[in-house]
């Protein structure tokens, strides 16, 4: 059923990952609600796990924009439930299937601060770029100040020791751009696809 769904979605895509648990009137919200509004408008659909918090916002920019927003839901107890900004939904009952389509469904990820279920997506896409079981797309992080911590122990420990490669830091970026991670992605798709970007919410609604 996932990969049915992916195959509706309109290409190029890129994933945006991020805390359920952020309120809209945080800053963190807004600059997710602004990095799904820079996606479509450069020709994106927005893939998120379909919840709350930052994965609303990001949906919620997309189909400000007039783009094409997909929500990759997942059944918890508690602070899950789908955000209303979104044109594809489906939901999904354990963590590994979910995972699977929000990567084979993206040209990139951007990563807003969160928990252990975000850390969990960026090692995730890291560890599958890193074996080659998925091409070396973009990974940004949103939150210099969040993420300069963890960057910095894996430079000092992992690295330092020899248990990853000196190239393997530099699968991942930061930034408070969200606009610089955005054109990441769209320059990835630029050198990797025969087409531009050609979404528009017209060619959307026809899928």
């Amino acid at each position: 059923m996932g990969f049915e769904v992916v195959d509706r979605i309109p290409r190029p895509a890129a994933t945006v990952f991020g805390s359920a648990r952020t309120p809209p009137d945080d800053p963190e919200y807004e600059q997710a609600r602004e990095c799904g509004r820079a996606l479509a408008e450069a020709g994106f659909a927005v893939v998120t796990g379909g919840g709350p918090g930052v994965m609303e916002a990001a949906n919620r920019g997309s189909k400000e924009a007039g783009g094409f927003s997909v929500g990759f839901n997942i059944e918890l107890p508690h602070e899950q439930d789908s955000n209303p900004y979104i044109d594809l939904a489906v939901g999904f009952r354990h963590f590994y299937a979910r995972k699977v389509m929000l990567v084979k469904a993206a040209e990139g990820f951007i990563l807003f601060p969160g928990g252990f279920g975000t850390l969990d997506e960026l090692f995730e896409s890291l560890t599958l770029i890193q074996t080659d079981k998925v091409s070396q797309f973009p990974v940004s992080l949103i939150g210099v100040d969040y993420w300069h911590g963890l960057l910095d122990w894996i430079a000092s420990r992992p690295l330092a020791e020899g248990k990853i490669a000196p190239e393997d830091i530099d699968l991942v970026r930061m930034t408070d751009d969200v606009h610089e991670a955005v054109e990441a992605v769209r320059a990835y798709w630029e050198r990797t696809s025969v087409e531009p970007p050609v979404h528009t919410p017209e060619k959307a609604d026809a899928q």
